[in-house]
Formats: C-alpha cells, structure tokens, sequence
C-alpha cells in the first residue's frame, strides 16, 4: 500500500484547502471524511484525476518446487 498524506492550507480569510498526496480513487475521500465533518461545511469539492484512477492490484505468486545445487 502507498503512503497517503493530507495536506492542509489555512487561508488568511480562514479558508481551509485540502488536498491528498498519493491517494487514488475513493480513498481520497474516504481519508478526509473525518476530517471534514470535524472542520464544518464543505463549500466546494474539486477532484484531481487522480480520483478517477484505480488501485493497481499486484498478486505474487512462490514457487516452492525451486532448485537448489548442491
């Protein structure tokens, strides 16, 4: 799994902007969903290109009939 990282800006006006590092897909929501519901209302809601992108899953497969050399 990789890193995720929210960073935040606090405008001079008291605007907070997030934004998520490293997040594909829903995760990206799912991650800040706490968070917003604990700062109060989301007046906007952009969504990078990242979001419409899916996790790439990666299966390993071991061969336990290897060869050794004696």
């Amino acid at each position: 799994m990789q890193y995720q990282q929210v960073e935040l800006t606090i405008g001079k006006d008291g605007t907070i902007t997030e934004r998520v590092v490293n997040g594909i897909g829903k995760t990206c929501t799912d991650l800040t969903a706490a968070l917003e519901t604990a700062l109060g209302e989301v007046r906007s809601q952009e969504l990078l290109p990242e979001y419409n992108q899916r996790p790439i899953e990666t299966e390993i497969q071991q061969d336990d009939n290897l060869c050794q050399n004696s």
